[in-house]
């Protein structure tokens, strides 16, 4: 099978929406559902996928894309979690609470806050720690919320490999919190 050699010359756009319409817009349902399924808070979810099709639509022009549904989901996805994490930055307080807000106090205590802090310190630590396979495993399972399978799919190892490294990263996560427990004045 001879394949098509890159050329200097600019795309030609008519062949870009061509490739838009039967790789990337078959996938709007399934990247919609994906989206409501694993981050129920965005609400957002018409604007996250208008600007995934932006990125993969510019990423095309730029070459080829060997696998547009992979490279669609990973768009998605770290767009969703730009958008928590900006949230969190900056939660929106809807009117109708702000009533509410005056009232009760439920801001947690200086202690509790530090507390928290520590707890949170210690577990990026014990991340941190953990070599590159079993970081980037353990926090493809705990923090997007993947499968085993969607996770070997993802790294291109076996789904044996992929429970294997979850097992040592949580082995010594466990072995740093215990750690950190005997050191604890």
């Amino acid at each position: 099978m001879n394949l098509p050699t890159p050329s200097a010359a600019p795309r030609d756009f008519p062949d870009e929406a061509r490739w838009f319409a039967e790789a990337v817009q078959p996938l709007d349902g399934e990247v919609r559902g994906f989206l409501r399924h694993r981050f129920p808070a965005i609400t957002e979810v018409d604007d996250l996928v208008q600007e995934a099709y932006a990125r993969i639509w510019r990423a095309r022009t730029l070459g080829p894309i060997r696998n547009p549904r992979a490279f669609l989901f990973q768009i998605v996805r770290n767009l969703a979690h730009d958008h928590h994490r900006r949230g969190a930055k900056n939660p929106p307080v809807p009117l109708t609470d702000l009533e509410a807000e005056r009232v009760f106090d439920g801001e947690p205590s200086a202690a509790e806050q530090a507390s928290r802090q520590q707890e949170r310190e210690i577990l990026l630590a014990a991340v941190r720690a953990l070599p590159e396979r079993c970081r980037e495993v353990v926090l493809l399972r705990y923090l997007d919320g993947l499968s085993y399978k969607e996770i070997a799919t993802q790294l291109n190892l076996s789904p044996e490999t992929v429970k294997v490294h979850l097992t040592k990263g949580l082995q010594r996560c466990q072995a740093h919190f215990s750690n950190q427990e005997r050191n604890r004045p």
